[in-house]
C-alpha cells in the first residue's frame, strides 16, 4: 500500500468498529463504506473523516472514490450485503481485499467474488492485519 493510499472498512459490528479505532490510534488513512444513513451518521459522530454512502442496489452509483483505494477489510454482518460490498469495492482495488467472518459460511463464495483473504475469528480481532 502506498502512502497516498487509503484503508477500506465495512464496520457493521462491534470488530468493525474497533477495528476502526485501531486504525485512528495508528494514524493510518482509512474510509468507511455503509449504504444506510443511520451507520453513517454513528460515523460521522465518531469522527471518520471519509465516508462512503453506497445504494446496494443501483449499480450505476458504485463510483470509484476520488481518493486511491489501497487494502479492503470487510466485516461480515449479512452474507448477501457482504457479496455486495465485496462486487463493488474488488473493482476499487487492486491491493488485498479481506472480508472477516464470525460465521461459517463457504469461503468459495467470498473468494469466488474476488476475496483474497476470508478470516474466520470468533471474536473479530483483526488488528494484526495492520502490521
Amino acid at each position: 500500500m502506498s502512502e497516498s493510499e487509503v484503508i477500506l472498512v465495512s464496520a457493521p459490528t462491534k470488530a468493525g468498529e474497533q477495528f476502526i479505532h485501531q486504525l485512528k490510534a495508528r494514524g493510518m488513512p482509512f474510509a468507511v463504506v455503509t449504504n444506510n444513513k443511520q451507520e453513517q451518521r454513528r460515523f460521522m459522530e465518531a469522527g471518520v473523516g471519509h465516508i462512503i454512502l453506497l445504494d446496494t442496489t443501483e449499480p450505476e452509483t458504485w463510483v470509484v472514490p476520488q481518493y486511491p483505494i489501497g487494502k479492503v477489510f470487510l466485516f461480515e454482518s449479512s452474507l448477501p450485503l457482504s457479496c455486495r460490498y465485496l462486487q463493488i469495492t474488488r473493482q476499487w482495488t487492486s491491493d488485498a481485499v479481506y472480508v472477516i467472518t464470525l460465521r461459517d459460511h463457504p469461503r468459495k463464495i467470498y473468494k469466488g467474488l474476488g476475496a483474497d483473504y476470508v478470516i474466520p475469528s470468533r471474536t473479530g480481532d483483526v488488528s494484526y492485519l495492520l502490521s
